[in-house]
């Protein structure tokens, strides 16, 4: 211990000693270990840290496992209500089972009404997951009939940021789309489930026919595994089980199975990818720290080895000068660790404002106790690797050949080819994460220069989330938005307006179909395609193309034969080698109305802008809308979107305005440009771009020092031998072209020995990227390009100085 307190104090006075270098290499590792702790940070959060529920490796999802034929390549489908009930009755291997859907319901009773994401749950669906409230209960059982189910559960950040962290809140009504609740529970600040955004969760009420419905998939069931039961026996009971219900009921369930997928992986397998490579990227970034860090000190060394020499003469041992000699990297590490943790308060801010939407548990990033222990032992091992080399060599050095020359002119003891080799591993590694960047960005380009099938500029849109009791048949809500297109339409700077259930990129219908006159098949084995519902106008205020036929008009109403838009890729899919006009149809969740074909129209990316194949799509006539079979209608939203002549943004009060004349407590969410729409679509691929385009700039800055600093100490120790060459006669050229070749030999190797590390990485990021191939030539030769470009600007200032070298001065020295 005495041992290491002189260390310490020894290592502090070294440093005290040389300020200037101290603050550079702090500053050089701050980076690397800041932009790691704050990627580790996230990684803690979303992909670490066990989940804020009971126990939860034991919860899983269970979801439908959809027919080949009429989704082929998808593997996981919502739930029918029907097949949930008969899977909770017939399993053994959960110990409960809940299932839940997403909603949204309209607050009232303030200044304007509030449109909030809520979940619908079973009553069991919180002991399922093991957690309790912070204040008053969940749901009880039969808070699922109707007359019982208008209880709520409060989320802590709609608590607190609503009614104002008013704990006395239990027992209090909030008025819902448009009717009494009851607030019976507010959950902790970290039970933020089964979504980020969710403000509440209500009971979810079946009806008596609800809970026979087996063809319609509209929910997600979680279950708790028994104890001692793995997801392997799992699976097999949920196997067993689908295929009795799929003999029992072919007509629903033929070809429809089950998959059990552990919760942890549901909720971060999407992320995963991405956050290893951005851990990846700032361990390069770390790496390359390390080694322009033992660069300084390699450098710095020669001016040591005469002191280092004289202690190993009076009987310091070897073992003892490394201690010493390692514990001052240390304490540069610490000092770095110390820095690096603001450079990490920024990135994480930074990350949890621009993904808090995309990246699930966003709320949970945080620099808690494990990000600093992490950032703590990563500081310690920084020092460790920083100082090795360093203090390795320098332990190493011939004392009599040191003792025997004068300060400054001690031998480097092969410094100089350790240098070169730890600018070789700095270009290399820069070089893998300026191809992953280079490869992001092309795909980040390709993604905002993919055609969608519309023309976004100059749209606004919005959601008008209708209160489900709000109309009391089809004919009301169909009047209520031809009232609102048309008041919005007569605006000034308004084009054209109209509605769609669901926006591009936003999800939506997904229905079977039946093809008139081909064979009968069971609706299990029938086709799917994507089902919209549009008003008039749609397609021109989206700038979709009308291909053939003739597009939805005023003409087009309930009591009218049924008429239908089609896409050219359902089209192509479904009638090759005929014309699609005039063809008849009928959709499985409405088989009482045949529906032709009048127009087909341009194809639409609805999925994504980076989905591989073009949808297979029905667009309906809003007024065509009609009642279901059993006669209970539920109102429902619609997004609008308004084409402008002006700005879009500055037609958003006026628009809102247009829609409370109608009906004051009508809420408008969601208010953006479709540009703004778009670019949010795209955003998580966005920012994972600029972070790794980040880290690999940084990467290619410590690059550039790191040649940079091993040249101007070549042309320092060469001093000599420069001058001597001018004097016998050698021109600037010469000596250009001698210091440049000197800096670009470890330039060009590390670039050759990071091409193939790009290479690697390149498969790593196959999921990750977009219209661009991982091992795009044009990337690569870019980035190549590029680092030697800089490695060849870091060579100047060195270069210059060496021609500037007095011949006549170096000849008097000697």
């Amino acid at each position: 211990m005495t041992k290491l307190l002189q260390d310490l104090r020894y290592g502090l006075r070294v440093l005290r000693k040389s300020p200037g270098f101290a603050t550079v290499a702090m500053l050089v590792l701050a980076l690397g270990i800041g932009a790691n702790t704050a990627i580790f940070s996230v990684v803690n959060a979303v992909l670490l840290r066990p989940l804020p529920f009971e126990d939860p490796a034991r919860i899983v999802h269970v979801w439908h496992v959809p027919p080949p034929k009429s989704f082929p390549g998808i593997t996981r489908f919502s739930v029918s209500t029907a097949n949930y009930l008969d899977w909770r009755q017939q399993n053994d291997v959960f110990e409960d089972m809940a299932i839940y859907t997403g909603s949204s319901m309209n607050l009232t009773g303030g200044d304007k009404a509030e449109s909030l994401m809520a979940a619908t749950v079973a009553p069991n669906f919180f002991s399922v997951l093991g957690v309790k409230p912070l204040l008053g209960r969940t749901f009880l059982a039969g808070e699922d009939e109707p007359g019982q189910n208008h209880k709520v559960v409060l989320t802590h950040a709609f608590w607190q940021s609503r009614f104002g962290g008013d704990r006395n809140i239990v027992g209090k009504q909030i008025t819902l789309d448009d009717e009494p609740y009851t607030v019976v529970g507010v959950m902790g600040p970290k039970f933020m489930y089964p979504m980020w955004e969710e403000k509440l969760w209500t009971p979810l009420t079946l009806s008596a026919k609800e809970r026979v419905v087996r063809g319609e998939h509209h929910s997600i069931v979680i279950a708790r595994l028994k104890r001692g039961v793995d997801i392997k026996q799992a699976q097999t009971e949920m196997s067993t089980i689908s295929d009795r219900l799929a003999r029992q009921y072919p007509e629903d369930d033929k070809d429809w199975g089950a998959v059990v997928v552990p919760l942890r992986e549901d909720i971060v397998g999407d992320v995963r990818p991405a956050l290893l490579v951005l851990l990846g990227a700032v361990a390069f970034v770390l790496l390359i720290a390390c080694a322009n860090v033992a660069n300084l000190l390699l450098a710095r060394a020669l001016a040591r080895s005469k002191e280092i020499a004289i202690r190993t003469a009076l009987g310091a041992s070897r073992v003892r000068l490394i201690q010493q000699l390692m514990f001052e990297t240390i304490l540069l590490a610490l000092g770095g660790g110390v820095a690096g943790l603001l450079v990490a308060k920024f990135g994480v801010d930074l990350i949890v404002h621009f993904l808090a939407q995309q990246l699930p548990r966003a709320t949970e990033i945080s620099l808690d106790a494990s990000v600093l222990g992490f950032t703590l032992a990563i500081s310690l091992l920084t020092g460790i690797i920083a100082g090795i080399v360093p203090s390795w060599k320098l332990s190493k050095a011939n004392v009599n050949e040191t003792l025997k020359q004068g300060l400054g002119r001690a031998g480097d003891s092969g410094g100089n080819r350790t240098r070169s080799v730890l600018v070789v591993c700095e270009v290399a590694l820069s070089l893998v994460l300026l191809a992953g960047a280079g490869l992001m960005i092309r795909s980040l380009w390709n993604l905002r220069s993919t055609n969608p099938g519309f023309d976004a500029r100059n749209v606004l849109t919005f959601s008008l989330p209708i209160p489900r009791t709000r109309y009391k048949s089809p004919t009301e809500e169909i009047n209520f938005w031809n009232q609102a297109l048309a008041r919005i339409r007569a605006l000034p700077g308004v084009e054209t307006a109209a509605a769609v259930d669901d926006l591009p990129f936003n999800g939506g219908s997904h229905q079977p179909i039946a093809i008139e006159g081909r064979p009968a098949v069971a609706m299990s084995e029938q086709p799917e395609v994507d089902v919209r519902v549009i008003s008039t106008g749609y397609l021109r205020a989206m700038h979709i193309p009308l291909v053939r036929g003739r597009d939805f008009n005023e003409g087009d109403t309930a009591d009218k034969p049924g008429a239908i838009l089609i896409s050219e890729a359902m089209a192509k899919r479904f009638w090759p080698n005929e014309d699609a006009l005039g063809k008849r149809l009928t959709m499985t969740f409405a088989p009482e109305k045949i529906r032709e074909v009048v127009g087909i129209v341009g194809d639409v990316k609805l999925d994504g802008l980076d989905q591989a194949e073009l949808n297979s799509a029905i667009y309906e006539p809003l007024a065509q809308i009609s009642a279901p079979p059993s006669g209970e209608w539920r109102s429902f939203g619609l997004d609008v979107v308004v084409r402008t002549t002006t700005p879009p943004a500055t037609l958003v009060s006026a628009v809102t305005n247009s829609v409370h004349e109608i009906d004051p407590q009508q809420a408008v969410a969601h208010v953006m440009t479709m540009d703004q729409f778009m670019a949010e679509s795209i955003s998580p691929q966005r920012f994972n771009m600029l972070l790794l385009a980040t880290f690999a700039g940084l990467a290619l800055v410590l690059a550039a020092i790191g040649i940079y600093s091993v040249l101007s100490y070549a042309v320092r120790r060469r001093v000599r031998e420069i001058g001597i060459r001018m004097a016998l006669g050698a021109q600037i050229r010469d000596v250009l072209r001698l210091v440049v070749f000197e800096g670009m030999k470890p330039a060009v190797a590390g670039m050759l020995i990071g091409l193939t590390g790009a290479l690697l990485l390149g498969r790593v990021l196959a999921k990750l990227v977009f219209g661009v191939k991982t091992t795009d030539p044009a990337t690569f030769a870019a980035v190549s390009i590029l680092l030697l470009a800089v490695a060849l600007l870091a060579t100047a200032v060195p270069a210059y100085r060496a021609t500037r070298v007095d011949p006549m001065r170096t000849l008097r020295d000697e």
